[in-house]
């Protein structure tokens, strides 16, 4: 039969680990690759059976991935964020495609959880996300942020189960990965030589909860799905206006 590694990457994941890893417990191993936590995620991920390793700088989300892909084993990978969690029945179907052991790789339909309540439209559903592949047939985006999976061969195949993300438990939550995320991708925008304008940053945003609120029918899913599409409006400016502040700094 063969045989699955499940790759995590970390920093200060006390809050989620532990549930994500149980939740991928029939996997063969567990590759959590960290990147300096200060809350003890390392040292729960091993109580629980995790093989653990550390980093010593922190390259961008697609590079990082790539080192955790580098230290898997077996034969398949299942690429897990810790905010993530494997139910019942889809660990059922990835145990069906391991046990196959054909050369195809999987998208998985994501679900996202938002301040307690599961977001069915917006954009965010249905959320295919590229997640279980044999290892030498697929890497990492080089990209800092919102990484892909690259295939080298063939096209994947979809399962049914969805992969629950309880990525935003509060606001502050959401605001801290708008920050983060918006600097790292003006980041790389801007060393590619890229620029923009504080007209093209309102646009974007106009035209964000436009596309999420109306065209993606957020608003089925009532006050929060409004919630959602005006922060998805203020992540799409707030990262066009991070790179057109580097444009100014550049500039003076």
């Amino acid at each position: 039969m063969s045989q699955l590694s499940v790759i995590i990457i970390t920093c200060n994941e006390a809050a989620n680990i532990e549930a994500c890893l149980k939740s991928v417990s029939f996997a063969d191993e567990i590759v959590l690759l960290d990147s300096g936590s200060s809350d003890g995620t390392p040292d729960i991920a091993r109580q629980l059976g995790a093989q653990v390793h550390v980093s010593s700088n922190w390259p961008g989300f697609g590079p990082q991935k790539n080192r955790a892909l580098a230290l898997a084993r077996f034969p398949w990978v299942l690429s897990l964020d810790a905010d993530e969690r494997v139910s019942s029945e889809l660990a059922r179907q990835i145990q069906a495609v391991v046990a196959a052991n054909k050369d195809q790789a999987h998208e998985i339909p994501r679900l996202t959880q938002f301040c307690g309540r599961w977001i069915h439209h917006c954009g965010w559903t249905p959320d295919h996300v590229l997640r279980l592949f044999k290892r030498g047939t697929a890497r990492f985006s080089d990209d800092l942020v919102h990484e892909r999976v690259l295939l080298t061969q063939g096209t994947p195949l979809r399962l049914s189960e969805p992969l629950l993300h309880y990525s935003y438990p509060t606001p502050a939550h959401y605001w801290r990965k708008l920050e983060q995320y918006s600097q790292a991708w003006a980041q790389q925008r801007f060393a590619r030589g890229e620029s923009t304008s504080m007209l093209r940053a309102g646009l974007a945003g106009v035209v964000a909860f436009l596309r999420s609120y109306l065209f993606r029918l957020g608003f089925l899913d009532g006050a929060m799905g409004f919630a959602v599409c005006t922060m998805q409006a203020q992540a799409a400016f707030g990262k066009y206006f991070a790179l057109y502040c580097l444009n100014q700094k550049n500039d003076t």
